[in-house]
């Protein structure tokens, strides 16, 4: 008993020395990486401690390996291999997400959306944040059939389960139609550059903007900090409109229903005066002044204006009515609307 206490220890000593060795040897390696590569540091400290508990399960492995009895079969070393294997699994789908994400976020830091032009930024982020649910539900669903696979009884089971995998599948299918749909439907989205984070779009009526996209819904964030829950489906079958698909600029209109006797030159001279004013809300590309309409008593005159996206937009299309009324108010009273009786 003394010597196989003696052999024990040796085992647990070497196991821990093997699990040390691994722990600095990474260590050192990731040192020398992030001198040539500047993430590798942050990759270490996301990674370091589902690693170190990933070198802790092996070594428990290889000691229970080393020091259990050959032959005989005993439920405890039994059990205890099969609870450090699920362990181990368990550990090696913590590192495998954690290194994921790390790469899947390296990714999405470079993808600017703070910049003016951001069309290509937020289809990557986009499409990088539906990968990382993607990745986290892949890992897992492959770690517990790990897991289920590790018991004799289940892979009995699956043996005689796999002649009706087939059936099973079709119902299946036929219970998850709709969620299903949903979430083919989310990867579609994700990919296929229809809607992508910050797009400007109306839909059910309502403006707003793509705040969030799931494998299964679609948060829109309506202008008055309202949010709109709709199903993935709804942007695969329904039409809507999407104001930044290509690029997020975009041109928008100020009308105005006005008297006859308006001097369209002096109000279309004003105009520039008007768009200085404005500062960064214009993006300098078109301000133009049209009369659209002269029927039933007034007419209608329209301004075109253009801005860096659809927030500014709207803010300079305020400013451009604010500024008008207020100069027709002052400089031409006869061109306000009124109606005349014969």
């Amino acid at each position: 008993m003394a010597l196989s206490w003696t052999n024990a220890l040796i085992a647990a000593g070497s196991a821990l020395g093997g699990a040390l060795a691994l722990v600095l040897a990474a260590h050192l390696a990731f040192r020398l990486l992030a001198r040539r590569w500047p993430p590798g540091a942050a990759l270490s400290d996301s990674a370091r401690v589902p690693f170190r508990a990933l070198a802790l399960v092996i070594a428990a492995n290889g000691w229970v390996a080393s020091v259990r009895p050959r032959g005989a079969e005993h439920w405890g070393w039994s059990a205890g291999a099969l609870g450090l294997r699920i362990t181990g699994i368990v550990v090696g789908a913590w590192l495998l997400c954690a290194v994921l994400l790390f790469l899947e976020d390296l990714t999405l830091g470079r993808a600017r959306t703070d910049v003016r032009d951001n069309r290509v930024a937020r289809r990557v982020r986009t499409q990088v944040l539906l990968v990382r649910r993607l990745t986290v539900a892949a890992v897992v669903v492959v770690a517990l059939g790990a897991i289920l696979l590790s018991f004799p009884g289940v892979r009995a089971l699956g043996a005689s389960v796999l002649a009706s995998a087939g059936l099973i599948s079709v119902v299946a299918a036929l219970a998850a139609q709709s969620t299903l749909a949903n979430v083919f439907a989310g990867i579609q989205l994700a990919f296929n550059d229809a809607i992508k984070v910050e797009d400007a779009v109306i839909v059910e009526g309502e403006w707003g903007t793509i705040e969030e996209i799931t494998l299964s819904y679609v948060v829109v964030r309506i202008w008055d900090d309202r949010r709109m829950i709709l199903p993935s489906t709804y942007f695969t079958t329904t039409p809507f409109q999407n104001w930044t698909r290509r690029n997020s600029e975009l041109m928008g209109s100020v009308e105005m229903d006005l008297d006859w006797r308006v001097d369209t030159d002096r109000l279309r001279a004003h105009l520039p005066t008007v768009m200085a004013a404005a500062g960064d809300m214009w993006d300098g590309r078109v301000s133009h002044l049209q009369v659209t309409d002269a029927v039933e008593g007034l007419v209608r005159v329209r301004v075109l204006v253009t801005s860096y996206d659809a927030p500014t937009l709207y803010d300079l299309r305020c400013h451009v009515r604010e500024a008008l009324v207020g100069w027709l108010r002052e400089e031409q009273p006869d061109a306000l609307p009124r109606w005349r009786i014969a």
